[in-house]
This record gives C-alpha cells, sequence and structure tokens, in this order.
C-alpha cells in the first residue's frame, strides 16, 4: 500500500471537526493529522469520557478516513518557552494558562503534553507531533553577546522539562516528534544534534520533517532527511517562496503573512522553492513509510482550492520505489 495521505487540522480548527473530514474525504485525502486544537482532538476529554475517541474514531470512519497521529504544537510551545506571555494566552486552553504565572504555565503545558501521549495511546496512534518552546530563542541574535553558559543552560533546562514528558512517552508506547521551526530548541541543523544530545539520543524524540522550515533559512531539507534518517517519525508538506531581492529580508520584517514585502512567505506545495522531488526521493531512501500530511498555510491563496490541488500534488510523487542510482548514490550505509 502507498503511504497515506493526510490533512493537518491545525489551519483548519475555525471549522467544526465533522465539517473537516467532509471536505478531506471529498478531496480524496486517506486521513487526518488531527491537532488538539478547536474541537478537532481535546486531550482531557480523551481521557476522562469513556465514549469520546469512538466518537471521534466513528465520525472518522463515516467518511472513509484514518488517523495516524495527533499534533499538540501549541501546548508544547509553552513548556520551555520564557518569556511567557499574551501570546500564549491567545493560543493555550483556558486550563493550561490558569491564572497566567509563567512557571506554572510550563508545568501546566508538560502535564497536558504528558497526557497527549495517554490520549493518543487511548486513539490508536504512535506518534505525537509538536513544538517544545525555547528557554534560549530570544538569543537568536546572540546580541548584546550571550555566554556559553546561557546557551548552555537552555538546553539543560529542555532537557529537565521534557524528560519527565518523554518517559509518560516510553510507557504508554507513543513517540514525540518534534517539529524542527524557528523559535524552538531545534530550529535548524546544529540545534537539532544539540537538542538530541540533550536528551541523550532517546528513541521517544524524534523529529516532524517540514522543509519549508529549511528553505527559507537556506539549509538543505534532502540532507536533513539523509543525516537524521532514524528520527524521520513523521512528514508534513508545507512549500516556501523565498523572494531576497535587497529589500525583503529573510527575517520577515514583522510583516504579516502574504504580504508582499517579506523576504518569503509559505505558499502552496508545488508553487515555491522546496525541491520535493528529490526529498521524496530521500524519505524513500530511507524507508520512511509513515503519512505524508499536508500542512496547508498559504495566505495568498483560497485553502478550498489548494487543499485539493495539494494533495493531487503529492500522489504524483508517491513512488514506492527509489531509483536505482539514486539509492547507490545516497545510500544510508555510506
Amino acid at each position: 500500500m502507498s503511504r497515506p495521505v493526510t490533512l493537518f487540522t491545525g489551519q483548519w480548527a475555525d471549522l467544526p471537526f465533522e465539517e473537516v473530514c467532509r471536505l478531506a474525504s471529498q478531496w480524496g485525502y486517506d486521513g487526518l493529522e488531527i491537532a488538539c486544537s478547536g474541537d478537532h482532538f481535546e486531550v482531557d476529554r480523551a481521557l476522562a469520557e469513556d465514549d469520546y475517541v469512538a466518537g471521534r474514531h466513528k465520525i472518522l470512519a463515516s467518511y472513509g478516513l484514518n488517523v495516524w497521529a495527533i499534533s499538540n504544537h501549541l501546548v508544547g510551545q509553552a513548556v520551555c518557552d520564557d518569556p511567557i506571555d499574551e501570546r500564549h494566552r491567545n493560543i493555550l486552553p483556558a486550563r493550561v494558562w490558569g491564572d497566567g504565572e509563567p512557571e506554572g504555565v510550563r508545568q501546566r503545558a508538560a502535564a497536558e503534553m504528558a497526557d497527549s501521549a495517554r490520549a493518543a495511546a487511548k486513539l490508536g496512534v504512535d506518534t505525537v507531533i509538536g513544538f517544545t518552546g525555547s528557554k534560549i530563542w530570544k538569543y537568536v541574535a546572540m546580541f548584546p553577546p550571550v555566554s556559553q553558559e546561557v546557551i548552555d543552560d537552555g538546553y539543560a533546562d529542555f532537557a529537565a522539562r521534557w524528560n519527565p514528558i518523554l518517559d509518560v512517552f516510553d510507557e504508554v508506547g507513543v513517540r514525540f516528534a518534534h517539529e524542527v521551526h524557528p523559535s524552538e530548541i531545534a530550529y535548524d541543523y546544529w540545534t537539532t544534534r544539540r537538542a538530541l544530545d540533550a536528551v541523550g539520543n532517546r528513541p521517544a524524540f524524534g523529529l516532524n520533517w517540514d522543509p519549508s522550515h529549511f528553505v527559507w533559512q537556506d539549509l538543505d531539507p534532502v540532507g536533513f532527511i539523509l543525516d537524521f534518517a532514524d528520527r524521520i517519525y513523521h512528514v508534513d508538506c508545507k512549500d516556501t517562496k523565498k523572494r531576497f531581492d535587497g529589500r525583503n529580508g529573510r527575517l520577515g520584517s514583522h510583516l504579516a503573512w502574504a504580504d508582499a514585502r517579506r523576504g518569503w512567505d509559505f505558499v502552496s506545495t508545488g508553487h515555491g522553492d522546496v525541491p520535493w522531488e528529490e526529498c521524496f526521493r530521500a524519505l524513500n531512501s530511507i524507508g520512511y513509510r509513515g503519512p505524508i500530511s499536508v500542512e496547508w498555510e498559504d495566505a495568498g491563496m483560497d485553502r478550498l482550492r489548494g487543499a485539493e490541488e495539494a494533495v493531487g500534488f503529492i500522489r504524483n510523487l508517491l513512488w514506492d520505489k527509489p531509483s536505482a542510482a539514486f539509492d547507490a548514490a545516497f545510500s544510508t550505509e555510506k
């Protein structure tokens, strides 16, 4: 069987879960990467209500859909972030935000991520995708000068907060797939190496590969797949278009999505700068057989048209076997 193509529901949380299921089925998706947003998947209800998970499966089945993973990016962001502020209040469930006292928010977010593993196991999936947050992202410019001790403390803080969460993932047989992304503890190649080392390279902590965040940083998404072959636990497909013309900057200039003055923007899959064919050949080469999830985030295109277009584009790249020449040239055995 070819790898399933799923739709990530995070950008569709304004619609009821059943409506997203109806649309995804109509467009030809095999299933959903269900976000813990809106009414799509509620961790507290999944654990507290005997019929909640069965109800999610019933809705999925009625539209011929399946689920292989859930995501909880928003709550994961609050586990390590410093500062905790109004941005977090705007994305967190009220029970996690509480009174907004920063350390309390972090601890409640950590407990919710542990519960996310338990809820995923109850749903019957083995992967939770998300963010980790970061105590040291605020120092990314490294000016005013930042000591190595401060950076080391950031990774130590990440390990101290996430290892107990990952213990629960191990207990219930679920893996965490961190999305390598600016604002996280791992946002590029070397920070990913450092983050994996910080948690002792434990198998519970892997990666969600999303090429868009590599391309606008001028990183190689293909090389990342090959170098982290044993840690690619999930794949999100999102494209990026770069517009570095001397005025439009890589950092986005505090401009809104789809503003033409930005140096880059997310665009519909196949319309940007991601080398999709090479990426899919690399995924074939490492033997990745999991879901291919479309993450729709193109503010300049109608999502009802774009999400349907994206599933067709992805299916055209889902070869079951890489070419012999590529396999010989890029074998991970070398």
